[in-house]
């Protein structure tokens, strides 16, 4: 059976070889045909310690690390973003 590959945004890196991978989904509503947001977050391995909050991830279904970690870090497909503010063009 092949594993799960998600994408999700990392909202936390604070844990120790852990980070939270925030992952979005878009599903119509049953009843009224709505395209509505369903999220949830899921604590994957990341061995190197290398990706950092912000970044955009993809995370692989694993063996269970830990009593939360059943999921670990495939590869970083973007960094985050550094907004550069030009000052008087915002006017």
């Amino acid at each position: 059976m092949p594993k799960r590959i998600l994408q999700g945004t990392v909202v936390s890196d604070k844990g120790n070889k852990t980070v939270v991978v925030l992952v979005e989904r878009r599903v119509r509503h049953p009843l009224y045909g709505k395209i509505i947001r369903r999220s949830k977050k899921y604590h994957a391995h990341d061995e190197e310690n290398a990706i950092r909050a912000g970044d955009i991830v993809r995370i692989e279904e694993c063996r269970p690390i830990s009593k939360l970690k059943t999921w670990r870090v495939l590869d970083k497909v973007s960094g985050v973003v550094e907004a550069s503010v030009v000052e008087g063009a915002a006017q």
